[in-house]
């Protein structure tokens, strides 16, 4: 790898990257390039969760007529 990014991180998250690093025994960028990815993996993949929760309606919207228990 060739490409390189200075990052200024507060306090409590350098702390929590230090915590990992030292808990799972990676190296501090391998531990932020693995999140990166994961992010980027689940906002290309999953884009309809940013419509969870967003319709008012009745509380059995969902159901379908004739199958109520």
């Amino acid at each position: 790898m060739s490409n390189t990014i200075t990052l200024r991180l507060p306090d409590d998250l350098l702390q929590w990257l230090d915590e990992e690093s030292r808990t799972t025994g990676l190296p501090k960028g391998r531990i932020v390039r693995e999140q990166l990815e994961q992010l980027r993996t689940r906002k290309t993949r999953q884009p309809f969760l940013d419509l969870a929760g967003s319709v008012d309606s009745s509380p059995d919207l969902s159901r379908k007529k004739g199958f109520e228990a």
